[in-house]
């Protein structure tokens, strides 16, 4: 498993039957995890000091309760500083499991020795974005969402890499990738982050296990000649991550050679040593 074990601004405190109570710097939430499936004993005395829970509703979705929380504060994570913001559907803008890949970007970029340009895809705020600005990389953003790529503007800016060359776009990720291709653009890293489920500005139906595959060979067609690497991401529940690691093995391996690893990442608990299983990884590199 790979942990992201270097926070200072965000732990894990303890997990106990479908939750998890956390500290946001000085922030304490609770929050449904469907990972959590064991019951253990509540012993931290947070668990009943929490500056909000959110609830989930039998008739689907939710709500933040007992709401002690300003509109959005920030954590820091190494050089990279993030906007946090509870929304209603539980989010709050940073996934911080996915520190253990930002330390990976950060670490194979700066080890280049060379100009690297990356594309990140389905790009959400921005974490991965900002770990390869902040190595040195030049990056392209793109998210379907408008207000998605705005945040993760904001963290950019709370990062000191305003000035940083990174392209934003707001475009369907299949279909920036098609015009890519054909204007004959490359990257020599992309990293993707694909929902399990979602729909298309046109109605489109995307279905993870349908749909990863043909888009993993469909984004080959924009990897430069050297590439560097390509992380994909997957919080589909009972997709194992060796899946990842067969996908980019048949689509990358037989043009480029290299390799690839595949784990779960996770978070670990303080209150009871355990480490929380937040999702699986696939990484491809060259070398």
């Amino acid at each position: 498993m790979w942990k992201a074990d270097k926070w200072k601004d965000y732990e894990v405190l303890d997990t106990s039957d479908g939750e998890k109570l956390e500290r946001w710097d000085r922030y304490f939430l609770v929050r449904p995890d469907p990972q959590v499936i064991w019951r253990t004993k509540r012993t931290d005395p947070r668990w009943r000091k929490y500056d909000a829970r959110y609830i989930r509703s039998n008739a689907g979705g939710g709500k933040w309760t007992e709401h002690k929380l300003p509109e959005h504060w920030q954590i820091h994570y190494g050089p990279l500083t993030f906007n946090v913001k509870p929304m209603n559907f539980k989010h709050t803008g940073v996934f911080p499991e996915q520190a253990a890949n930002w330390d990976y970007i950060m670490e194979r970029i700066r080890g280049a020795g060379r100009p690297i340009n990356v594309l990140n895809l389905f790009a959400y705020t921005g974490g991965a974005t900002l770990a390869a600005a902040a190595a040195g990389a030049s990056v392209c953003h793109v998210d379907a969402a408008k207000g998605m790529v705005a945040w993760a503007k904001e963290n950019a800016r709370a990062s000191g890499l305003e000035n940083a060359p990174i392209r934003w776009i707001v475009d369907d990720c299949g279909k920036f990738v098609e015009r890519e291709i054909r204007r004959g653009r490359k990257y020599d890293a992309i990293i993707m982050d694909p929902p399990s489920y979602g729909r298309g500005p046109s109605g489109e139906i995307w279905k993870l296990e349908q749909n990863l595959y043909p888009f993993v060979e469909l984004v080959a067609g924009v990897l430069s000649d050297d590439p560097l690497f390509v992380i994909i991401n997957s919080y589909t529940t009972g997709l194992a991550p060796s899946v990842l690691g067969c996908i980019m093995d048949s689509v990358f391996r037989p043009k480029f050679g290299g390799h690839s690893e595949c784990d779960e990442l996770g978070l670990p608990v303080t209150g009871s040593g355990l480490v929380l299983p937040c999702g699986a990884t696939g990484r491809w590199s060259k070398d």
